[in-house]
């Protein structure tokens, strides 16, 4: 047996869901990749590329192209944001890395992204049927992780939000993918993403006052 088909064998049936390996094992790290992420560890990219590996046999085996686009996008950007993170590393005052709130004219760009990118994709499955069973919700997904990656990458506190945003969306549709082990991640990745969010918005303030006094004096 190859890697790939043990990857997409059946680890286990809860509750009359079939739970791959894939699923399993991918999803489980990227929830580790969400956590590092959180904590502002520079480890959270290389995680976020071991699972886009993973999970690119599970979207395949669920024929969802999106899904597996997406994974490969997350393998792509999981490397342009470590080295992001590690030229930056040193940008807040207590050594770690440096967040922020987007400016106006950045999340312009990036709901503009989010808004042309989702069409763009989503017409394409729409013409190409065979490549995605749920083409808009698909799309959707695929666009709003990567709007979502580059946000954490550049440290933009909004990059939480994204992540909620797809979540909104990708639960039930991994759910009617049989990826349940992928909707009950989502489930869990909702409470970090809260977490993280708040997280991110207090240190973006602490790191935001001094240059505000500074600029008093």
């Amino acid at each position: 047996m190859s890697a790939v088909s043990w990857l997409n064998s059946e680890a286990f049936t809860a509750f009359g869901q079939h739970i791959m390996w894939s699923d399993m094992i991918g999803n489980t790290i990227g929830l580790i990749a969400l956590a590092l992420g959180w904590r502002r560890s520079i480890w959270t990219w290389p995680a976020q590329f071991l699972s886009g590996v993973i999970l690119v046999a599970a979207y395949s085996s669920a024929n969802l192209s999106g899904g597996v686009g997406k994974q490969l996008l997350v393998i792509g950007v999981a490397l342009w944001g470590w080295r992001m993170w590690q030229r930056g590393s040193q940008q807040a005052q207590d050594g770690s890395i440096a967040v922020r709130f987007a400016t106006w004219r950045e999340r312009g760009q990036l709901l503009a992204a989010a808004v042309v990118g989702t069409l763009a994709v989503g017409g394409l499955f729409t013409l190409y049927p065979s490549l995605s069973w749920s083409p808009w919700a698909d799309a959707y997904i695929f666009v709003g992780t990567l709007v979502a990656m580059v946000a954490q990458a550049r440290g933009l506190v909004e990059f939480w939000f994204a992540w909620l945003l797809v979540d909104l969306v990708g639960v039930p549709l991994a759910f009617n993918s049989g990826l349940a082990f992928s909707g009950f991640v989502y489930v869990v990745y909702l409470a970090l993403v809260l977490w993280g969010a708040y997280d991110w918005w207090h240190r973006s303030r602490a790191s935001v006052r001094p240059a505000l006094e500074g600029a008093a004096a």
